[in-house]
């Protein structure tokens, strides 16, 4: 076959979320089928960014949008935008809809994805969603048929070797610094633990509402033992992850939520959110509360702080519902939806 996605999103300094999806799946694909050929196409700006080594069965393609120039057997557009139909067989893979659902961004901004969510849905033969919560928002928000629609999970990466180091009293958030992440609110919990716990933020602290976060985090009677670390290396990430003794994601919204399989896979005990995505993600090992209820959020804070017995049940049952989720299922499950279109 020859398979063309666009690889645009692949090319970040930064790389979390869908920059991760589509790297995964673009080094994943090639690898595992090197009978076949890969075009990564790539806009303007990211063409001439992307420095990342190929494998030989790829070729960097320019991707013009008002111009189908891409000749393949099928084109997947790795986030929710397709401008336009760019082969005979076109997939898309929806992320989430949560622009569409709640004011977590600005008009300008939920007016735009709106137009391109529909156009990517209306120009796509079938449409991979990352969970069955995304699944169920295509259908319901984009009238889209259940029919066309293929749920395939993210993956998550075990850490290489399980480092000694010594769980502090730390209790640790990944993801960046926005309104829809509920940051207000754990920080507001958190103040309700013992003296001895920290708190790190580990993310971009750029988001939607992200003023109004900041100036939570002065004002907190707490602040001394809260650490903003912005946007942390793989690497300072992995120590992070080994020294926190629980992992809080009380998220408002996800449309699957990648930091809670890799606190899990790290072995950290999880508290997250019973809404949206995230119970089907975490199953039965995390603790969860309703992320609209602070008093909620702090008492499961206070219950991990206090018992160990409690974090190392859920740190072993996270590490066994994170294995049965990998990249390599993702990337075969997404040749499968290639394979399936051409029958």
């Amino acid at each position: 076959m020859r398979i063309a996605l666009d690889a645009t999103y692949s090319v970040d300094p930064h790389p979390s979320g869908i920059a991760v999806y589509s790297r995964e799946l673009l080094d994943g694909l090639a690898a595992a089928h090197r009978e076949d050929q890969f075009l990564h196409c790539y806009r303007i700006k990211q063409f001439f960014a992307d420095n990342r080594r190929l494998a030989p069965n790829v070729r960097r393609k320019l991707l013009i949008p008002p111009v189908p120039n891409v000749r393949a057997n099928i084109f997947h557009a790795l986030n929710q935008r397709v401008d336009r139909r760019q082969a005979k067989r076109v997939v898309s893979t929806f992320h989430d809809l949560f622009v569409m659902t709640n004011e977590y961004s600005s008009p300008e901004f939920r007016v735009r994805f709106q137009q391109q969510a529909r156009q990517a849905a209306a120009n796509s033969d079938i449409i991979i969603a990352v969970s069955e919560f995304t699944a169920t928002q295509v259908n319901t928000l984009l009238g889209v048929p259940r029919s066309r629609i293929r749920v395939i999970h993210h993956g998550v990466r075990f850490p290489r070797e399980q480092t000694a180091t010594r769980r502090e009293n730390m209790v640790l958030f990944v993801g960046a610094l926005q309104t829809r992440k509920n940051i207000t609110r754990l920080v507001a919990a958190f103040e309700q633990m013992p003296h001895t716990w920290s708190l790190t933020l580990a993310g971009a602290a750029k988001g939607f509402g992200i003023a109004e976060i900041l100036d939570r985090i002065r004002a907190s009677p707490a602040y001394e033992r809260i650490k903003v670390t912005d946007y942390v290396s793989p690497e300072e990430l992995n120590s992070l992850y080994a020294r926190a003794s629980i992992f809080a994601f009380p998220s408002l919204d996800e449309g699957f939520g990648m930091p809670v399989l890799d606190a899990m896979a790290h072995g950290v005990p999880v508290l997250t959110s019973n809404r949206s995505v995230l119970p089907e993600v975490a199953g039965e090992a995390a603790l969860l509360v309703d992320p609209n209820q602070t008093e909620e959020i702090a008492t499961a804070l206070k219950l991990l702080a206090e018992d160990v017995t409690l974090r190392e049940r859920l740190a072993e049952a996270g590490r066994t519902r994170a294995s049965k989720f990998s990249w390599e299922n993702a990337v075969e499950q997404t040749y499968g939806v290639y394979r399936e279109l051409l029958g």
